[in-house]
């Protein structure tokens, strides 16, 4: 299957996405299950046709990899759905799903389908693919965040802090494996498992910051009532996780310290 086909797929996608997002906002949950099932049926489809096509994973370019992460947050956005009945989680999904969707569009970075020596192994596909669903599901938590900080405040409930927690404990355990499969790729494609390689630092900074979170969330606290305390500190530290996250990602291409010096430049 060609990249040619691409816009296709997304826009029927995208169509069964907002249609089970619009779905989810009037209440009709069984409608809004089965349409954004169908679009990732549709979504994992053209992914899978790649696959076949590159004869390789589907990984490569930062173009690839915004291909899972529009798929994967509405598989994240589907679930949360399902546990949690928040009815304004499948219009999140779409809303991100439609914007890494149209970035895929107007600049696909999709590249031949030749693998440099360093990403033929077994361990990248896992590594990525692992990674990707943690960046889905952190990126549901850090939605959350500022949607109880900054838009329902002071009505925020537990039910809703537990929520987040189980979404970092989710997306955290992914991370963790997410390391620990790249450190073995490192050490078959360089001969070592860590080097504080600029990316590698910042995973590192970001895994820790998400574990800081909760962390936090065990210490015993003061009730709200005491000093105004609520849960705005651990929400402000998603947040930061959260941009540790996109430096970890994305924003390390830019850094100058990564320029010439990453290992993961392909």
């Amino acid at each position: 299957m060609s990249w040619s086909w691409f816009i296709y797929f997304a826009v029927a996608a995208l169509l069964l996405w907002w249609g089970g997002a619009v779905c989810a906002l009037r209440g009709r949950r069984k409608a809004a299950v089965a349409l954004t099932a169908a679009g990732l049926l549709v979504f994992g489809s053209f992914i899978a046709g790649m696959w076949v096509e590159l004869q390789r994973p589907v990984l490569r370019t930062m173009g690839e990899t915004r291909l899972w992460y529009a798929f994967l947050l509405p598989v994240v956005g589907l679930v949360t759905y399902i546990r949690q009945h928040y009815r304004w989680i499948p219009t999140f999904a779409a809303v991100m799903a439609t914007v890494f969707t149209l970035i895929n569009i107007l600049k696909p970075e999709i590249h031949s389908a030749a693998l440099v020596p360093a990403l033929q192994s077994p361990w990248f596909a896992p590594h990525v693919i692992v990674y990707m669903f943690a960046y889905a599901t952190l990126g549901a938590s850090f939605v959350m965040a500022v949607y109880l900080l900054w838009i329902k405040r002071d009505a925020v409930t537990c039910k809703e802090i537990l929520l987040c927690d189980n979404l970092v404990r989710v997306g955290v355990s992914f991370m963790t494996f997410g390391m620990l499969f790249g450190a073995l790729w490192a050490n078959q494609a360089w001969g070592h498992y860590w080097t504080w390689d600029p990316k590698e630092t910042w995973a590192a900074a970001t895994w820790l910051l998400y574990l800081c979170y909760l962390h936090f969330r065990r210490v015993p606290r003061k009730s709200a009532s005491d000093d105004g305390y609520g849960y705005e500190y651990e929400l402000f530290l998603l947040v930061l996780a959260f941009l540790c996250l996109q430096i970890c990602w994305w924003g390390i291409n830019f850094l100058p310290a990564a320029r010439g010096a990453s290992v993961h430049t392909y």
